[in-house]
């Protein structure tokens, strides 16, 4: 989440890459690769939803341009504490890590779903989802498990800089709805709750955490059954 091919080679390995996902790995013969998801009335994940920061004037106080402005605009994805610069952020309509954002992803590149199950554009109240790899396609989130609360994330779409604080981290597990559901929510972990702020979820695969617990299901796009999401809310947008 390395990509030198020979010309002859190219077809193959562009199949290869739809196929391993988020992992970039084999998975252990003896796996299940695809056991069905639970209901929606499932428990959730371990990991407890994080509560997003009261509103304050640092963090309110940015007026969100309309979706029509962001929603559906590239945007560039910096984040200085991992040494991440300039990540091109595609957007697209449709759900995390579905196959039209697996594609995108497996171009070296971020994903921004939107649409009628979660996703807002940059700067917009509401939950800004950036998914992208840890370890395959470059792998530019390969350091994102290690991003601290208090931790910058810049966001720049439209000549606007959009500046979000780090302020929890999430586990989301891919054999749970619900745990999905609170993933996407326009308020991070609290499906339902109306938003009051500009929030982002920027999320990345488990595959090293999940293989080390012995845990080798992967789903039908090659990826592992949980992902790390680091949530944060606006400062500032110039």
């Amino acid at each position: 989440m390395s990509r030198s091919r020979t010309f002859s080679g190219a077809l193959t390995g562009a199949v290869v890459a739809l196929l391993l996902g988020c992992s970039g790995e084999t998975v252990p013969t003896g796996t299940s690769a695809k056991p069905p998801r639970e209901s929606p009335a499932a428990a959730p994940a371990t990991t407890a939803p994080v509560t997003p920061a009261p509103a304050t004037p640092s963090s309110a106080s940015p007026a969100p341009p309309t979706k029509s402005d962001t929603r559906t605009r590239t945007a560039q994805l910096a984040i200085p504490a991992i040494g991440l610069k300039d990540l091109r952020v595609v957007p697209y309509e449709g759900t995390t890590d579905d196959w039209p954002g697996t594609r995108i992803q497996n171009g070296g590149v971020g994903a921004s779903p939107y649409g009628s199950e979660g996703g807002v554009g940059p700067g917009q109240v509401g939950n800004y989802l950036v998914t992208a790899h840890r370890l395959s396609a470059g792998g530019p989130l390969r350091e994102l498990p290690s991003l601290d609360k208090g931790d910058s994330v810049v966001v720049t779409s439209g000549g606007t800089v959009y500046e979000y604080e780090i302020t929890g981290t999430r586990e989301t597990s891919f054999r749970s709805e619900r745990s999905l559901a609170e993933q996407r929510a326009a308020v991070p972990g609290l499906p339902g709750r109306s938003p009051t702020q500009a929030m982002i979820t920027i999320s990345t695969c488990a595959t090293p955490e999940d293989n080390a617990a012995g845990n080798f299901w992967r789903d039908d796009r090659g990826n592992p059954e949980h992902r790390i999401d680091k949530i944060g809310v606006l400062t500032s947008a110039d």
